[in-house]
C-alpha cells in the first residue's frame, strides 16, 4: 500500500493545541500515513452548541472540497457530534470522511456488549443519543455520563479532568453495566491509557479511533474497490446545478 494523505479537520477556529495533537496522532498513524492537522480559519472556537455547529458548516464543505482538490485520500471531521459527515460524504467524489463518534461507536459496540459515553455537559447528551439512534446502535448503549465541564476545559486543569473521569466511568461500569467506554469529545485526547490500566476495560480514545478507522477504510478501499456508495443515502448532488447555481 502507497502512501496515503490524510486531514484531521479540527471544525473548529481554534488551533492552540494543533502541534500537541499532531505529535499525539503520529504515535498511531501507519508508516505509509501523511497526516496533517488543521483547523477552520473562522467560526466558533467549539460546536457544544447546535447553531455553532450550523455555522461552522459551510467551513467544513469548503475544506473537505479542498482536501480533495489539494490531493488528500480522507478527512476526519473532528468533533465527536460528527458535524455535517454525511453531507460531506455527498459532495465528495473519491475522497473517504469519516468523524469520531461513528467511528468510536461502531468501535465499542465489537469490543464489549455495551458501552458508555463520556460527555462534557448533559447539553451534548441528546445530539448524540441521536447519532446513536442515526448508526442503528440503541441497543449497544449503556449510558452517557456527564463530567460537567466545556470541550475547552478538559486540558486546563488535566488532573480535575481525570478525577470526574474516574468517578463517571466507575459509576458506568458499576451502576449502567458498560464494558467499553467510550471519551465522547475528540478534546479528550491523551486521557484513555491511565483510565484503561486501572479500570481494565477498554476506554476508546475518539481521536485516535477515527484515525485508525480511516486507516482501515483506505486500506479497505485500495484492496477491495469497497468504497461510499452512491446509491441513496449519500448520492451526489448533478455537477450542472451546482454550478448553475454557484454553489460548487
Amino acid at each position: 500500500m502507497g502512501k496515503r494523505r490524510i486531514l484531521f479537520l479540527k471544525a473548529v477556529a481554534y488551533s492552540d493545541l494543533n502541534p500537541m495533537i499532531q505529535s499525539y496522532l503520529d504515535r498511531y498513524r501507519n508508516e505509509n500515513t501523511e497526516l496533517e492537522v488543521r483547523s477552520l480559519k473562522t467560526g466558533p472556537k467549539h460546536l457544544e452548541y447546535q447553531y455553532y455547529q450550523a455555522i461552522a458548516g459551510d467551513g467544513i464543505l469548503k475544506e473537505v472540497k479542498r482536501a480533495e482538490k489539494d490531493g488528500f485520500d480522507a478527512v476526519i471531521i473532528s468533533c465527536f457530534d460528527d458535524p455535517f459527515l454525511y453531507p460531506s460524504r455527498e459532495i465528495s467524489q473519491k475522497i473517504v470522511v469519516t468523524a469520531p463518534g461513528e467511528a468510536s461507536m461502531h468501535l465499542a459496540a465489537v469490543l464489549g456488549n455495551q458501552f458508555s459515553v463520556i460527555v462534557g455537559r448533559d447539553k451534548w447528551i441528546p445530539q448524540m443519543k441521536e447519532n446513536v439512534h442515526r448508526y442503528g446502535l440503541e441497543s449497544k448503549l449503556a449510558s452517557f455520563r456527564s463530567l460537567g465541564m466545556g470541550v475547552l476545559d478538559f486540558h486546563e486543569n488535566e488532573e480535575e479532568t481525570v478525577r470526574r473521569m474516574k468517578r463517571e466511568i466507575r459509576s458506568a461500569i458499576e451502576t449502567d453495566r458498560a464494558e467499553v467506554i467510550i471519551l465522547g469529545c475528540s478534546m479528550q485526547f491523551g486521557f484513555y491509557e491511565e483510565l484503561q490500566k486501572e479500570f481494565q476495560v477498554p476506554v476508546i480514545d475518539s481521536m485516535v479511533a477515527s484515525l485508525k478507522h480511516t486507516e482501515y477504510l483506505l486500506e479497505v478501499q485500495e484492496r477491495t474497490g469497497w468504497r461510499f456508495s452512491r446509491q441513496g443515502l449519500y448520492e451526489r448532488p448533478p455537477e450542472e446545478e451546482m454550478e448553475e447555481w454557484g454553489i460548487n
